[in-house]
């Protein structure tokens, strides 16, 4: 059994890392509010505005009139923006999305690994370091963007994808990130950024309304809209991302905590039994050293 002052310190240490861990979990829970109602407040307005873009799209595509967001991309390039979080401590949360990353260019796109044709765009800290070791092309990284992020910043980064879909430079663009369902549960997902793939199926023609009339037509009204929704589901992304990483975080660090509780009580009560069995041995050599006097 360790010594009283072994396990003094080793007490006064697991209390000082309980204290860390519960004031960043309420750092974290003060930010995921603000981030829940942010994504929260975005998704209507992104899925209506999905909604219509599907449903023109497909007018379109029965006027058999060509859109070069809807058309596969001319190049065999293909660009992976992975978003994860600048710092650690939450989790599996950025270990999740490295590995559905690594996991598509290994099932999806293992060709244009293998030919040179795959480039990686990092958003976060943790995502760039991981996949900067393994020999990827990152030919961009984005950190600050994640410290205060706002519709402007996001929106440069969504303009900068879509000039090169344009230019023919990539002809897939893919977002690798995760979604916020709650505080404990995140989806990781990988979803097509360009070409579009957002036309309606057979299946759903009954359940989508397709009685829009455009005006002038709906091949111009796409060449407005499109961009526009291109940057809302980018930002709906980082949104999703910033409000699952902080309810990861949240999460890991009640768990910490609530696991340094535990192992205080354990340490106490090892160190309550130190000191009694030091007290009673003491007592022991005092009584054996007065019976020695008096014999």
């Amino acid at each position: 059994m360790a010594n009283l002052k072994e396990i003094r310190i080793r007490l006064n240490s697991v209390k000082s890392t309980r204290q860390i861990t519960s004031a960043m979990k309420m750092v974290s829970a003060a930010k995921l509010r603000k981030a829940q109602d942010a994504i929260v407040q975005m998704r209507p307005f992104a899925n209506k505005l999905q909604e219509i873009q599907r449903t023109a799209s497909t007018a379109l595509n029965n006027e058999s009139t060509e859109n070069v967001f809807l058309q596969p991309g001319a190049s065999d390039r293909v660009l992976l923006v992975v978003i994860s979080s600048n710092r650690g401590l939450c989790g599996a949360f950025n270990s999740n999305v490295i590995k559905k990353a690594l996991y598509r260019i290994s099932e999806k796109y293992h060709a244009a690994f293998q030919g040179n044709k795959l480039d990686v765009m990092c958003i976060g800290k943790k995502g760039y370091d991981s996949l900067k070791s393994r020999g990827l092309s990152i030919i961009d990284s984005r950190h600050s963007i994640l410290e205060k992020l706002t519709f402007a910043d996001s929106r440069t980064i969504a303009d900068k994808l879509i000039g090169e879909f344009m230019v023919k430079k990539y002809g897939s663009i893919e977002l690798i990130y995760n979604q916020f369902r709650n505080a404990a549960i995140q989806d990781v997902v990988a979803e097509s950024f360009l070409p579009l793939t957002h036309t309606v199926s057979t299946d759903e023609i009954l359940t989508l309304p397709l009685n829009y009339i455009y005006e002038p037509t709906a091949e111009l009204l796409l060449e407005r809209l499109i961009p526009m929704a291109l940057r809302i589901q980018f930002h709906k992304a980082l949104l999703d991302s910033l409000a699952s990483d902080h309810g990861a975080r949240m999460t890991a660090m009640h768990k910490a905590t609530d696991n340094a509780t535990d192992l205080i009580r354990e340490l106490e009560l090892t160190y309550n039994k130190a000191r009694q069995a030091s007290i009673t041995n003491e007592l022991l050599e005092i009584v054996s050293g007065a019976n020695a006097l008096r014999g």
